[in-house]
């Protein structure tokens, strides 16, 4: 009987073992959740004597628990009291929080952040942390930099008129500081004549006049291939804003620009590429080059514009490039010109509307733009007049009586069809603009029929008259 009476006792002790464990834990998640809750409003006094400290937080945590009956055995062990989440630091400063109050202080900030993503072990939580906690840091920088103010919609600066942007999420560069422009907390405007983009803390900084202004008044090209004249002319400064510039990048590198043959400096200077106009109409030359920012604002309006007499500038251009002689149909759209003018029809579906873009078209045939060129050289120009021309001859030799009276009948040999200027088989007589067939025209060496009825004509109006006239 004594073995079992023993196996008895220790069961009941087991049994009793097992209950307190039981009370313990559940007197432990109440003293967690009531007591050791960092984010609980209602804070005891040992937290106002002591402070968040964890000798103040585990003195009060031995001093809160409740006593045990006699009897009860005392659990204390250490991974329990590392459950109460006192090695979690549940006071320190939240993401976001600045308590920089100037521009130097969040710098320093910055550098430390900086450091300490450094220091820290690569893709850890704690350095994925430290890098939000950077952009928080620069972006309040920025907002520092740039404070939040009410701008006027409209400035105008330089005869530059700018207008307030609202656009938050495209990537934009300051043509000013060169610096990128943070449309979600910075203000910037753009100029609607040259583009000129910069922030509005920029805006009373700007010394360069704008571009559509020179457009407007001097809308002309360069027309020497990069025409040098040295650093020395220049007073080894930027051709722009003055600054001191050298070819060994000391105190700035000096970059030059292949349309003006000017030194420039980086502010000044992007690399940005375009065609020049020179190197096209001398060697047919489309390669994009360096030039400056105010060169590239330059070129980029009057690539448009309709300055270039090419057969004055070059002419013997037309006889070695193919893709100008596509684009001779634009004289025979100058002699339909007339048709249409006179035509009601045509008036009333707008058929001149066609070459909108290319009005140019419709008032001679020696003015280019630098867009025509560029869209002969890949095919687009000619395809274009190609289409625009049948519309056009549809229209007089088809559609419409009134224009198709309005034909010619070769009166050398009086046969064939009606005749039209603009067919590839006629002449034109230069004097009275009469129309004939060209084997014709040439075969004839008599002078015009027309042109000779016209002389008679004339003679007879001025005759002198007769006596009885006098009578």
């Amino acid at each position: 009987m004594k073995p079992g009476g023993e196996q008895l006792r220790a069961s009941s002790s087991l049994r009793k073992k097992g209950w307190g464990a039981m009370e313990y834990d559940e007197k432990l998640a109440r003293f967690r959740q009531v007591h050791l809750n960092p984010f609980n409003k209602q804070l005891g006094p040992w937290q106002h004597e002591q402070g968040p400290g964890k000798e103040a937080l585990q003195v009060a945590s031995e001093e809160a628990l409740p006593e045990l009956p006699p009897g009860e055995p005392e659990f204390r062990c250490p991974e329990r009291v590392m459950d109460l989440g006192l090695s979690e630091d549940h006071f320190a400063r939240p993401v976001g929080l600045f308590l920089a109050s100037d521009i130097q202080q969040l710098r320093q900030a910055i550098q430390e952040c900086k450091q300490v993503i450094l220091e820290l072990p690569e893709h850890s939580e704690k350095q994925k942390d430290a890098v939000v906690r950077l952009i928080h840091l620069r972006l309040k920088l920025q907002e520092l930099k740039d404070p939040s103010e009410d701008e006027p919609n409209i400035r105008v600066l330089l005869e530059h008129r700018f207008y307030k942007e609202k656009s938050k999420s495209v990537k934009q560069t300051c043509d000013k500081c060169h610096t990128v422009i943070w449309g979600l907390i910075q203000t910037w405007y753009t100029c609607t004549g040259c583009y000129y983009r910069c922030h509005s803390k920029c805006l009373n900084l700007i010394s360069k006049p704008c571009v559509r202004s020179k457009v407007s008044h001097q809308a002309e090209y360069e027309l020497n291939i990069c025409p040098e004249a040295g650093l020395d002319s220049q007073d080894y400064r930027c051709a722009e804003c003055r600054a001191p510039i050298s070819l060994r990048g000391v105190p700035s590198e000096a970059r030059q620009c292949d349309y003006t043959g000017q030194y420039y400096c980086s502010r000044c200077h992007w690399n940005d590429l375009a065609v020049i106009p020179a190197r096209v109409v001398h060697n047919w030359d489309f390669e994009p080059r360096k030039v400056s920012r105010g060169s590239m604002r330059y070129l980029a309006l009057m690539v448009s514009r309709p300055v270039l007499r090419l057969r004055e500038i070059n002419p013997l251009l037309f006889n070695y490039v193919e893709e100008l002689v596509e684009i001779r149909l634009r004289q025979d759209i100058l002699l339909m010109k007339p048709y249409f003018i006179t035509c009601r029809e045509a008036m009333a579906a707008r058929l001149l509307l066609q070459l909108q873009h290319r009005q140019h078209f419709v008032e001679s045939d020696e003015m280019y733009s630098v867009q025509d060129l560029l869209d002969a050289r890949t095919g687009r120009l000619g395809c274009s007049l190609a289409d625009t021309h049948t519309l056009f001859a549809k229209h007089i030799k088809l559609d419409c009586e009134r224009c198709q009276a309005k034909g010619f009948v070769c009166e050398l040999c009086r046969e064939g069809d009606v005749l039209f200027p603009f067919d590839s088989h006629t002449s034109v007589c230069a004097d009275c603009s009469a129309v004939f067939h060209r084997d014709c025209y040439y075969d004839n060496s008599t002078t015009c029929p027309r042109c000779a009825r016209l002389t008679l004509r004339k003679q007879s109006l001025f005759q002198e008259p007769g006596p009885d006239v006098d009578a």
